[in-house]
């Protein structure tokens, strides 16, 4: 089963999930999505590794910051049967997202905007993942940023990273057994929560 995690910048999300994580198996696998760009990135993802190794839980992470969906498919293939299936936690979905947008969204500003179709590989490769999401029969919990309640950003990029988000998490969302919104180190339970409409 799929579980959603959401939440603000140090919300408390992470640890949150690899909490959860904990009680969902005897061992995970942490999916890092993030790229070292420059020396406090580095510095950053050192640490949570360090973070990960002290909390005494086995962690077998694995860096993918682009074929999350292929991973995804091959973890399934390679744990199927498993009487005890590791939990797999992947942290961040906003920063795949990142990865993906900056690796499409390259070349001088006028041939990106005479290209209507720069972002198809982008769509298709969140659909790709929202299919291999569906797709995982083991204990999956999946990390993101709510990043659309702030100020309208103020560059074209920093828009198109808010609704790409967005649109990215209703997906994921809607397809997850469970959905938590972490505020100020509380989870909230979104589906628990949630308003259905009446049917006829």
């Amino acid at each position: 089963m799929a579980i959603f995690i959401t939440g603000g910048a140090r919300s408390g999300k992470s640890g949150f999930a690899e909490a959860y994580a904990a009680k969902l198996a005897k061992q995970g696998i942490y999916v890092a999505t993030s790229q070292a760009w420059d020396e406090e990135m580095k510095e950053r993802t050192a640490r949570h590794r360090q973070d990960r190794k002290q909390s005494g839980y086995p962690w077998r992470t694995i860096e993918e910051p682009l074929a999350l969906a292929e991973l995804l498919a091959r973890l399934e293939g390679e744990h199927a049967g498993e009487p005890e299936r590791p939990v797999v936690l992947v942290d961040c979905l906003t920063l795949w997202l990142t990865n993906w947008l900056l690796r499409v969204d390259h070349g001088p500003d006028d041939e990106r905007d005479a290209d209507p179709h720069r972002y198809d590989e982008l769509h298709a490769e969140a659909e790709k993942l929202t299919a291999a999401v569906a797709a995982y029969t083991g204990p999956l919990l999946l990390v993101t940023n709510e990043v659309g309640s702030g100020i309208v950003p103020a560059y074209p990029l920093g828009r198109r990273f808010r609704d790409e988000a967005g649109r990215l998490n209703r997906k994921l969302a809607a397809i997850c057994g469970e959905a938590y919104l972490v505020v100020a180190g509380i989870p909230l339970d979104l589906k628990k929560h949630a308003f259905a409409f009446d049917e006829d």
